[in-house]
């Protein structure tokens, strides 16, 4: 057969799909919706990775901190800049107080010029925030004055919280942890980290998984129409066309919808890059600009999308006789096979089977074999559900009418109800996997912690030189908190600290109901001094603690200078017991009331608020930052949790939420288009029962069953392959296997849900359809 012949017939059948009257056109019309979604979702994918690294780039180049020998002296080309960052309920809120301290000073990203003090510069979201009626509390917490916006070179994204404010005598907090004095912006220096093998496989799994579905629904999309389309080519082997002609007639109309969907594809993609700077999801935000599909994966697709509607569109009619006066697809077909279908699971647990047990301890895992065998495993869903469903309707017995007309349906095209369930089920096990594997390793990113979240749920760090009493009564006096422990903390040496002294220990100031939080002693009156005993990796106070000693307090240095801070040890000197204090550590040093502090010494300390905070008061935490920024606008509250997780681990789970709920909103609009198509299909046989008498409400019963039998089956046959591939996957990371089934619930639950969705969404046109008019032909 020649290339020519090829070229001819596919040809044709491209001129049948556009050329051939009502019928033709609404078949293309859908292949190309449906594979438009998936092309959109697929140029959405390859566009991910050159995202990501803008987001990390555009992060890199405004980094703010010293890098290697701080910049101690004040030039023409320093910049001194403090950090304010700040949340807002669940958001964060990156903050900068900025001060130039010469005409070269390095410019911010996105800043056209430096704000005047008292003014500042806002990121378009935080704008539109501060304006609403619900930034009103952290308006209240800015008190500057909007005189422009950053630009996109200094936002990560398009609904990123930041603002650059100007600052006054910022030099004077240099060298406290407070502020810095900085020469540039950004990194010189770049380091690569240590890639983890158990992080890049929960990368390859992620995207097989997101990607799997979206080439099934793309598959099931090019074979829309099926059986009219099969009476059309009956007609065409009436007329002289043979077998093998008549078939590749059928892939160039398959062909001329795949061609349609990708302009389609490409034009939601658009319209969605365009959208998505409106929307956050997971904390994650973009700009359109990021989104710049790769020119070769971009290829890649408009190559294999069309190259697979023909494939798939040969393969299915492989066992379909097209006659002159019929298809043989009507009469009852042979039963499916099984043996050849469980070839692609079991050749999925071949090709992972040789890196069980490898753990990240062993190098990398094969990023071929686990491609492949993570593929081989979720396809075996898409060739295990048609013999499912096949095998459990043809023995499903009687039931009501609506019942019995799903089941006859069923029982006659079994194969389309399975593909229109195969993209969900294979959404589904691949959830369920990643489900399991997350579940199983996030105990190695997760750490405690050690804050008892019991005792205190936010701490309030004030700068140097804050008087904490004052600022003790103000938190005590904001709404939704209970209590106020305050410590003022620092480090004392045995000489001066520019020399580098040979013993240190740390200094604990506080009032005796404040100082029994860290620890335990028989009594206390304000003028006593405490030397602890029991602090973890502490072993300098013991010989630290002679009466007279004289000590040196750590401090900031401001353009390279700073004046000794010493204390003398008084004669009288207590001892008391560490305990742990509500940071989870067991203190060592002295510990002193407020009695026996001298003045430069209070000055030169930091001041560590601890608070109880009664969540049930609306915005509590929301008046504790305000009032902490009212105290000084250098001083971080902070939020307690019990634990953290590392930031990569997270960045890839919240990259699977983002994707998976692309895929969502494409499995719901994919299976509302084959919903729709199936309808259209059936809409003389639904308007001709309705004529004989059929109640509605039968018919939509029975659409219903329709739906319900094949995702039951298929939501089950995806539970069991979704396991089997996460026990899989735990086994090669060396976790424990455990089946974490409030998640495989949640999974098989959702996907019910989107079901639920798009049967309630396809009533109305059933209805419609459901007419004694439907039965006009012309």
């Amino acid at each position: 057969m020649s290339a020519r012949q090829w070229g001819r017939d596919l040809g044709m059948g491209m001129r049948f799909a556009f050329a051939g009257g009502r019928e033709g056109w609404i078949r293309a019309l859908l292949t190309a919706v449906g594979v438009g979604l998936g092309v959109a979702l697929l140029l959405l994918t390859t566009a991910l990775p050159g995202a990501l690294a803008e987001r990390h780039r555009r992060e890199e180049a405004r980094l703010d901190y010293t890098f290697g020998e701080p910049v101690e002296h004040r030039a023409d080309n320093t910049l001194v800049i403090a950090r304010t960052d700040t949340g807002f309920g669940d958001r964060d809120v990156r903050g900068r107080l900025v001060e130039a301290e010469g005409a070269k000073a390095p410019l911010p990203p996105g800043l056209r010029e430096f704000p005047a003090a008292g003014d500042m510069v806002v990121s378009p979201a935080l704008r539109e925030l501060l304006d609403s009626e619900g930034g009103t509390l952290l308006r209240e917490r800015l008190p500057y004055d909007i005189v422009g916006t950053i630009g996109e070179q200094g936002l990560i994204g398009s609904q990123e919280l930041a603002y650059y404010a100007g600052g006054k005598d910022l030099a004077e907090r240099v060298g406290n942890a407070a502020a810095e004095r900085i020469d540039s912006f950004g990194n010189p220096d770049p380091t690569e980290e240590k890639t983890d093998p158990v992080l890049v496989l929960l990368v390859l799994v992620v995207f097989v998984v997101l990607l799997m579905p979206v080439a099934v629904f793309i598959a099931a999309a090019v074979r829309f129409g099926g059986e009219r389309r099969d009476r059309r080519l009956a007609a065409l082997r009436l007329v002289g066309s043979d077998g093998g002609m008549t078939r590749r007639i059928a892939a160039g109309e398959a062909l001329g919808g795949a061609l349609l969907g990708l302009v389609f594809g490409t034009g939601f993609f658009l319209a969605g890059r365009e959208l998505a700077a409106s929307f956050e999801v997971f904390d994650v935000s973009v700009f359109p600009s990021y989104l710049n599909p790769s020119p070769l994966l971009a290829l890649l697709v408009a190559v294999a999308v069309p190259a697979a509607a023909v494939l798939v569109t040969l393969f299915a009619l492989r066992g379909v006789v097209i006659e002159p006066l019929g298809v043989v697809r009507t009469a009852r077909p042979a039963r499916r096979r099984l043996w050849w279908r469980l070839l692609l699971p079991l050749a999925g647990i071949v090709m992972l089977a040789p890196m069980l047990g490898q753990g990240r301890e062993n190098g990398e895992f094969n990023g071929y074999l686990v491609t492949g065998g993570v593929i081989c495993l979720l396809v075996g869903v898409t060739a295990l559900l048609p013999w499912v469903v096949e095998t459990v309707v043809a023995r499903l017995g009687s039931g009501s009418v609506s019942w019995q007309l799903a089941v006859r349906r069923l029982q006659l095209s079994s194969g389309a109800a399975a593909r229109m369930v195969n993209g969900i089920a294979v959404a589904v096990a691949g959830a369920i996997a990643l489900q399991m594997l997350f579940a199983g390793v996030e105990g190695d990113y997760t750490t405690d912690t050690g804050l008892d979240v019991s005792r205190a749920q936010m701490q309030v760090r004030v700068p140097d030189g804050t008087e904490l009493a004052a600022a003790t009564a103000k938190l005590e006096g904001t709404k939704g908190v209970r209590k106020v422990r305050a410590l003022s903390e620092g480090y004392l040496g045995d000489r001066p600290w520019r020399k580098n002294p040979e013993r240190s220990a740390e200094l604990t100031i506080g009032d005796c109901a404040a100082l029994r939080e860290v620890a335990r002693f028989p009594s206390c009156e304000d003028g006593d001094v405490f030397s602890l005993r029991g602090g973890e990796y502490d072993t300098d106070t013991p010989s630290l603690s002679r009466p007279g000693q004289k000590l040196y307090l750590e401090q900031g240095t401001v353009d390279g200078k700073a004046e000794d801070v010493v204390w003398t040890l008084p004669k009288t000197l207590k001892e008391a017991e560490s305990v742990e204090d509500p940071t989870g550590t067991k203190r060592g040093g002295f510990l002193m009331t407020p009695g026996a502090v001298p003045a430069d010494v209070a000055k030169s300390v930091r001041g560590e608020l601890y608070l109880s905070v009664d969540d049930s008061v609306p915005y509590a935490r929301e008046y504790v930052r305000n009032a902490a920024a009212a105290i000084d606008p250098l001083a971080a509250p902070m939020t307690w949790s019990a634990t953290e997780r590392t930031d990569r681990f997270d960045a890839i789970r919240t990259g699977l939420f983002v994707g998976a709920t692309a895929v969502l909103v494409l499995i719901g609009a994919s299976l509302l288009v084959s919903q729709l198509e199936q309808l259209r299909e059936r809409r003389k046989l639904l308007s001709a029962l309705v004529a004989f008498g059929t109640r509605r409400r039968t018919l939509s019963l029975s659409v219903l069953w329709q739906t319900a039998i094949p995702i039951g089956l298929g939501l089950l046959l995806a539970s069991v392959v979704g396991v089997s591939l996460g026990a899989v996957l735990l086994k090669m990371t060396a976790t424990p296997v455990g089946v974490d089934w409030p998640s495989v619930l949640r999974m098989t639950g959702m996907g019910a849900g989107v079901v639920l969705v798009v049967t309630l969404l396809s009533l109305p046109p059933l209805v419609r359809m459901m007419r004694p008019d439907g039965l006009r032909t012309e």
